[in-house]
């Protein structure tokens, strides 16, 4: 008889056989794959723009650099670059000898006319920024004196300003060498001359002694004590600006040291630490600004607080292949071309600040004097890292 609780078979089909439970667990379902990255977004340049309203080194290298227009130009335009009065001007100051007043990293003071004061590092820099090359005179003239900053010697007569200002020891002396013979090699290497063995030599030896600070327990706490303030022992090589702007402008040389690169992006996007760089050096407490110990734009409101420093930063890392790597900086700049309007003209918002008193940024913010507001050099600047940076570069 079928009981009235179970569905009527037909048949008997026998006892149920509870099944037994082995205690293996189920596989997880596969997790789903993650979205892919979403491309960078293209960069919108105005070209026209600029031409309408840059001087003519602003034209020369918005042509040149970023929209890639050389080949199209009249032939009296390939100077275009040699016509801006400012250029001109800095040109002019120049000794017979090749050098500007006697010094080498100075700038200018604020209220100084006509380049006054400007050292010879500055100088060339700012040359090669309006777009001249490094075979016209002033900076064919100022070559011989770069080369033979980078030898490896310790001569005290070629400190210029550094060696004026105190008593000089074999610890200051060296330390005012190193720092000149970085500056010389970031100038060459931005001028073009990676395939010059001076050059490479002495790439080769700041890039080893600072990969060897990199690989010492000082790179993790950096800053030793010293009676009753800290500050960076004598043996620190931390990466300055200006061995980051030699390495951003030699390429195939940041190929052959693939893992030192590598430590190099690591440490710049650390955490930097609170402290300012100070080193003790021959008995003295020196200020080190240069010295790069970690992220220097860490926040927005770092990157809006200066934005010729910031756009520098931004530059450097995109020559370096390290701007697509970090999040931070990457929307640091994307946030930049948040701020252009339906021309790609860079508008900024409120509480940026567009001028800046950062000596390391005189050499290439503005090169364009006629615009006090700033804003063609930074429309130009914006189109020129997304250049470098390997972005879609849309002319309008």
């Amino acid at each position: 008889m079928t009981s009235p609780l179970l569905p009527e078979t037909g048949h008997d089909e026998g006892p149920v056989t509870p099944i037994e439970d082995t205690g293996a667990a189920q596989p997880p379902a596969a997790a789903p794959a993650p979205p892919p990255p979403a491309p960078p977004r293209n960069v919108r340049f105005p070209l026209l723009w600029l031409m309408d309203n840059g001087s003519p080194s602003v034209q020369y290298r918005a042509i040149n650099d970023v929209a890639r227009l050389t080949d199209r130009l009249p032939e009296k335009a390939k100077d275009l670059a040699l016509a801006s009065p400012g250029a001109v001007a800095l040109a002019l100051t120049q000794r017979p000898d090749g050098v500007w007043n006697d010094s080498m990293l100075t700038v200018p003071a604020p209220s100084a006319r006509h380049f006054a004061g400007v050292g010879t590092i500055n100088a060339s820099r700012r040359l090669l920024e309006y777009g001249w090359s490094k075979d016209t005179p002033p900076l064919a003239c100022s070559r011989r004196i770069l080369f033979r900053l980078l030898a490896e010697d310790d001569s005290p007569e070629y400190l210029f300003e550094l060696g004026r200002e105190r008593r000089l020891n074999e610890d200051l002396v060296r330390q005012g060498r190193g720092l000149l013979r970085e500056a010389a090699a970031a100038t060459l290497a931005q001028a073009g001359y990676e395939g010059d063995p001076r050059l490479r030599g002495a790439a080769r030896r700041i890039l080893d002694r600072i990969t060897a600070y990199l690989r010492s327990p000082l790179a993790q706490k950096p800053f030793v004590r010293f009676g009753n303030q800290h500050a960076l022992p004598p043996e620190a090589a931390p990466p300055s600006l200006y061995s980051l702007a030699m390495l951003a402008h030699m390429p195939l040389f940041r190929q052959e040291h693939y893992d030192a690169m590598e430590r190099l992006y690591a440490h710049i996007a650390a955490s930097a630490p609170r402290m300012d760089p100070v080193q003790m050096c021959g008995g003295e407490l020196l200020p080190m600004p240069h010295f790069v110990l970690g992220d220097p734009l860490p926040t927005r409101n770092a990157g809006d607080a200066d934005i010729p420093y910031t756009m520098h930063w931004l530059e450097l890392m995109a020559r370096l292949g390290f701007l697509k790597r970090n999040e931070g900086w990457t929307k640091l700049y994307d946030r930049f071309l948040d701020c252009c309007d339906s021309q790609g003209v860079f508008r900024p918002s409120k509480g940026m600040g567009m001028t800046s008193a950062n000596p390391f940024v005189w050499h290439m913010f503005p090169i364009d004097e006629g615009d006090e507001t700033g804003v063609v050099d930074a429309t130009f600047r914006l189109g020129l890292i997304g250049r470098v940076a390997g972005r879609t570069i849309e002319v309008i």
